[in-house]
């Protein structure tokens, strides 16, 4: 390029304006010179990344000890405002303008900074919220205030005795608390990549916003709200999300899509009122043998649903095998991670399998067990179920796929509580509720964003990264990908084996230097081409 521009006329020396022609050669070199430093900044050995994240990994712990110590089930408005209070501060003190974007239920935070010269913008997605807790579930105190433990001989995790956080880091330790993971840990690894960056004297090659959700872990009811009422302040080029586990190989992950969550609730009846088990035993129809037929005929025993039409459309093509195949899934680690001798047959793999709907039981009560026990007929039987979709799925559909199926099986399918004059009409009645949920995205592989993805994974680890076709998860993405026409993909940062949604949840820490530096290489990674039009997604 230097050359070129030596051959240019205004670089040739101009015998009539001598002093001229120096200023005009003066100002160019200047330019030639400080272009190399330019380029050079933006680019940071896989050597050099190391050492920087192995500095910065303590006070990475110490910050997210501190985040973690703030309540965040979102059903309680008020700790909620302390988290947004908390995260608002957080962005600000590495030069963000932040900004409370209101939603028809709880609030979102809308953090930006721009950089000189830059003229495109990545999205990226967090959430601050987290499950609801029992505490006496935990093998901690407080599942507020993070626990350093360690893995015995025995396979069980024992919490670190004196001051562990001034020595070197053992990548095996974990952080235990709630959100370290799920989602608050990658918030802290973006911020202290953020630090690193500034520290270096980086520019970031785009500018940056960030979206903090408040309300993933209860499905997002108000950020589609948000999103039309603010389009204009979250327009973006690509979007990232930071959330779900890595693969279990703890390599950088890419997953290109996610599957959604539709879900219904169905009821079986019995007698009006519990009753004498003696008395009624062999007279009064019991709701849960009903319910338990019920769903027992909705899959075979390989776990294969039986539902008419539940696997139309899913069809794969030699890509689409090649990518699934490429990813270091062992079948006998997972199992036996699991404790299971065989697997469901849905599907050849576990990819595989995570590329059709699924249809889970995910609670059932009838009566009651333990303590409260009684020998009883029980009144009714209920259970929950959701379907994880895939692209080629609509939810509304499946849904209505499976009330069909019941009606099959003899049922009445009513979408309220019998009445006295239903229950007398009708031998079987089933109370089915349902919700056509979150739908499911796809982004291809071969898309700008993930090209610009990969090259920037193999630039600082030397090695490619595991590519997920579809995560089994959901995260509330396509809204986005519908209001911003916008293409995205999941960078997942933590440890699968992580414990999300239940109790003593954890970071792994060697998956907390991984998360750093991933989010370092993504700031300091120049994006190779403008996005397309249209996002990949079906």
């Amino acid at each position: 390029m230097i050359a070129q521009f030596a051959t240019l006329s205004f670089y040739q020396p101009v015998r009539s304006k001598p002093l001229t022609n120096r200023l005009i050669q003066a100002a160019f070199w200047i330019w030639v010179l400080q272009l190399p430093l330019q380029v050079v900044a933006q680019k940071l050995s896989p050597k050099t990344m190391d050492a920087l994240v192995d500095k910065q990994l303590w006070p990475t712990v110490n910050e997210l000890s501190e985040y973690v110590a703030l309540p965040n089930d979102a059903v309680n408005p008020d700790d909620i405002t302390k988290n947004i209070a908390w995260t608002e501060k957080a962005f600000a003190k590495r030069g963000f303008t932040t900004k409370v974007l209101a939603t028809s239920h709880q609030p979102i935070v809308l953090a930006e900074k721009k950089f000189p010269k830059a003229t495109q913008t990545v999205l990226y997605y967090f959430h601050l919220d987290g499950q609801p807790v029992r505490a006496n579930e935990w093998s901690q105190k407080d599942p507020f205030v993070a626990v350093m433990k360690e893995k015995t001989n025995t396979g069980e995790f024992r919490e670190m005795t004196g001051n562990v956080r001034q020595g070197p880091v053992n990548d095996e330790w974990r952080l235990f608390g709630r959100s370290t993971s799920d989602d608050k840990g990658p918030i802290i690894m973006m911020l202290n990549a953020l630090d690193i960056v500034q520290a270096q004297k980086q520019t970031p090659p785009y500018n940056i916003k960030i979206i903090i959700d408040s309300e993933e872990e209860k499905g997002s009811p108000g950020l589609k709200s948000a999103i039309d009422a603010h389009k204009d302040k979250l327009k973006a080029d690509y979007m990232i999300v930071m959330d779900g586990p890595m693969h279990t190989s703890n390599r950088p992950t890419l997953s290109f899509g996610c599957r959604g969550n539709a879900g219904f609730t169905i009821t079986t009846y019995g007698p009006v009122t519990p009753q004498h088990s003696g008395h009624y035993g062999n007279y009064a129809p019991n709701p849960a043998f009903r319910l338990a037929r019920l769903i027992a005929s909705m899959k075979d025993e390989q776990g294969r649903a039986l539902v008419e039409g539940f696997y139309d459309g899913i069809t794969f093509d030699d890509e689409s095998r090649k990518i699934m195949a490429a990813v270091p899934d062992k079948k006998e680690g997972i199992n036996k991670s699991l404790l299971i001798v065989n697997e469901d047959k849905v599907g050849t793999s576990y990819q595989e399998s995570l590329q059709y709907p699924s249809l889970n039981v995910r609670g059932m009560k009838s009566a009651e067990i333990g303590k409260g026990a009684a020998t009883i007929v029980p009144a009714e039987a209920t259970a929950l179920f959701d379907i994880r979709l895939v692209p080629e799925t609509d939810g509304q559909r499946m849904v209505d796929l499976v009330k069909k199926h019941i009606e099959k099986q003899g049922y009445t399918v009513l979408d309220h509580a019998p009445t006295p004059e239903e229950r007398l009409k009708y031998d079987q009645i089933v109370f089915f509720e349902g919700n056509a949920g979150t739908p499911a995205f796809r982004t291809d592989i071969n898309s700008s964003i993930g090209r610009w993805l990969r090259e920037s994974i193999n630039r600082s680890f030397e090695q490619d990264p595991v590519m997920i076709r579809i995560m089994g998860g959901t995260v509330p993405v396509v809204p986005f990908i519908q209001a911003l026409n916008i293409s995205a993909v999941i960078v997942p940062l933590v440890n699968m084996d992580n414990n999300q949604h239940s109790p003593n949840e954890n970071l792994r820490l060697g998956n907390l230097r991984t998360g750093i530096k991933t989010c370092l290489s993504l700031l300091t990674t120049p994006l190779t081409s403008s996005p397309a039009q249209s996002p990949a997604y079906r």
